[in-house]
């Protein structure tokens, strides 16, 4: 089967396409034939090297497709079902055999490119919205890359939850496309004071959560736009990891809280895992989120796909298509 390989961490030039044995399901397992693939941003960290892995490796956390065969002592799944997972290494491969236990049904409604597209962004948008900080009706949330493939959903759910959303974005179009999602208000984070127009727009408290996934250079900006007790959500490093800084920042400017989560600390449990996707396909079903694909690569392309994510010229989710 054809497959993706990261021989090295480095850039995208590291990436080569590679012929590997067909999957075969152990104990526990499935094989799923992807329809498919989906390309996220800790797949560019992978590959560079700033999350550690083992190389040369196959990318990719999530897929969807139908499941080819089952291996032994498993249950609630046979061939032919439609399926989709995510936080499995190996997704860029034209099958691959994973733990049926962190396995998903997939709802007929639901194409096999919009899962690809949503799984891994949607239970993100879950966590963070509801579980990371539960947003509440009425209050004002700063969401960084609105625009972007996660970022979409967050502004989408958020409003759902009868929050007020100040997006940032890096141009006028994305800012067009963020605005079109929901968002209330938009800053250009690249020319505009990010922290002087959140304090601006909110007479000055700040906001009691932001969700940002730019890193190094929305740092102080994010920062600085917190109100008295507010949530730094760091989730991503687009532009680069966040500067070290010192505790003691977080007192003087207000007692704030910042963390650092990853998806699958909050997926960790099958419950979790079952009920997070369950509340993004009931999101999805309910058409209070729309999932928008903003462009597709063959999957023997991925080296392109990730120069485009990486130069920041995709809008909404990208899927890899086998």
């Amino acid at each position: 089967m054809l497959a993706i390989r990261a021989r090295e961490a480095g850039g995208p030039e590291v990436l080569e396409v590679v012929d590997l044995p067909d999957p075969v399901a152990g104990p526990g397992q499935i094989v799923v034939r992807h329809e498919a693939v989906g390309l996220n941003f800790i797949d560019t960290y992978q590959r560079s090297g700033l999350y550690p892995m083992r190389f040369p490796a196959v990318l990719g956390q999530e897929a969807a497709g139908v499941v080819e065969s089952v291996g032994e002592d498993v249950e609630g799944f046979a061939a032919g079902d439609r399926v989709a997972y995510a936080g499995q290494g190996g997704a860029y491969a034209q099958a691959h055999a994973v733990a049926a236990a962190r396995v998903v049904r997939l709802p007929e409604a639901i194409s096999f490119q919009t899962a690809a597209a949503a799984l891994l962004k949607g239970m993100t948008a879950e966590f963070l919205l509801c579980r990371c900080h539960a947003v509440q009706g009425g209050e004002t949330i700063l969401v960084h890359a609105a625009a972007g493939g996660v970022g979409t959903i967050l502004v989408q759910w958020a409003k759902a939850l009868g929050a007020r959303v100040i997006g940032t974005a890096g141009s006028e179009e994305k800012a067009e496309l963020a605005r079109s999602f929901g968002c209330d208000h938009v800053i250009l984070y690249r020319t505009e004071d990010v922290a002087a127009r959140v304090r601006e727009l909110t007479d000055g408290k700040g906001v009691p959560v932001a969700y940002d996934s730019v890193g190094k250079a929305t740092f102080e900006g994010t920062l600085a736009s917190l109100a008295r007790r507010g949530v730094f959500v760091s989730f991503g490093n687009a532009s680069g990891p966040t500067p070290a800084f010192e505790p003691q920042r977080l007192a003087r400017a207000g007692s704030l809280f910042f963390t650092r989560p990853t998806l699958f600390d909050y997926i960790a449990a099958a419950e979790e895992l079952t009920a997070s996707a369950g509340a993004l396909f009931d999101m999805i079903g309910s058409r209070k989120v729309k999932i928008e694909i903003g462009q597709t690569f063959p999957l023997a392309e991925a080296r392109r796909a990730h120069e485009a994510l990486e130069g920041r010229m995709t809008a909404r989710a990208s899927v890899l298509i086998p």
